[in-house]
């Protein structure tokens, strides 16, 4: 590794003094919260930066920043992807394959969180759809434009915590149905195609790591009531669990820290197939608590490798 950075660092700590001309990095979810600063934070060191979202009218105002802070060369472009629908996430891949120019980050930053229950427009669950078969379809279909020593950030979450991916029943028709078991199954499944990923490609230089933000305040939890949100932050400001920090609500800068960290900064064979918290590497952790560490089911090769089965049989492509 190089520099020491913490849980308070921000984007602009880690890339102090990083140069990313010449650099094109594609960033899902640019149309609030962590992917705006993410692109803000890449297209300011020259990066050119493709800004993936659904509502291209919000995020051209929201990455109003983004174009503001661009520096020595960096840009940014906004595409159309919906990741609740396949032939959205078909189209995007295609327009990119057919444009033909190659990425040296892509970050799998959007996603939903503890949603009621529903389906995506091909009939998954709501969350498993959209923050994991959405980008399994569209990182598999363009990783042919990943160039040799590129990598894939997957945006997950300490809430893999609540549960592992159930491939028996990934839809919740057998299962009643609850927010943040769904949330969790989709973040389990994050770290999984990262740890799956950065098996396949590795031996050309590709590598994928997985990432946990922390906790901020984003649309993420717009779903939620906020007296429960209000719950879930206490308990989580009780007392810590031993050898750990006190919780805080990060920054949205201190949020995106560990994903340009994790794309840019750290060594790629020190992270490549891991989870990282905090701008370093997460150890696996078992217990009741919701803070810290990854469960080890999320890094299990054999849960991987069974995942990403299941993945390709739902969307009906192999990669």
């Amino acid at each position: 590794m190089t520099a020491s950075f913490g849980a308070t660092s921000t984007t602009d700590d880690v890339l102090a003094g990083v140069d990313l001309s010449g650099r094109r990095v594609l960033v899902t979810g640019v149309s609030a919260g962590l992917g705006v600063e993410t692109a803000r934070a890449l297209a300011a060191r020259g990066a050119r930066v493709v800004g993936a979202a659904r509502d291209l009218g919000k995020a051209h105002r929201a990455t109003e920043v983004v174009r503001r802070d661009a520096a020595n060369g960096g840009a940014l472009e906004l595409v159309e992807l919906d990741l609740a629908s396949l032939a959205s996430v078909r189209a995007c891949a295609d327009a990119l394959n057919t444009a033909g120019e190659t990425f040296d980050l892509v970050i799998a930053n959007a996603g939903v969180m503890a949603c009621p229950k529903g389906t995506t427009a091909d009939g998954f669950e709501t969350q498993f759809g959209t923050n994991h078969l959405g980008h399994f379809a569209l990182v598999n279909r363009i990783a042919g434009l990943m160039t040799p020593r590129a990598r894939l950030v997957n945006l997950a979450s300490a809430g893999h915590r609540f549960a592992d991916v159930d491939l028996d029943d990934p839809n919740f028709e057998r299962t009643p149905y609850e927010e943040f078991i769904a949330y969790g199954r989709s973040k389990t499944a994050n770290v999984l195609f990262a740890v799956e990923f950065d098996r396949r490609h590795a031996s050309r230089g590709v590598r994928a790591v997985a990432v946990h933000p922390g906790g901020i305040h984003t649309e993420l939890a717009r779903h939620m009531d906020p007296a429960e949100l209000d719950r879930l932050i206490a308990t989580l400001e009780a007392a810590p669990p031993a050898g750990s920090a006190p919780f805080f609500m990060k920054t949205i800068p201190q949020g995106a820290a560990t994903t340009v960290w994790a794309g840019v900064v750290a060594d790629a064979d020190a992270v490549g197939g891991r989870y990282c918290e905090d701008c370093h590497l997460a150890e696996i952790t078992e217990g009741d608590a919701l803070r810290d560490g990854v469960r080890a089911y999320a890094l299990d090769p054999d849960n991987a490798r069974a995942l990403w089965a299941k993945s390709e049989e739902m969307i009906g492509e192999r990669f």
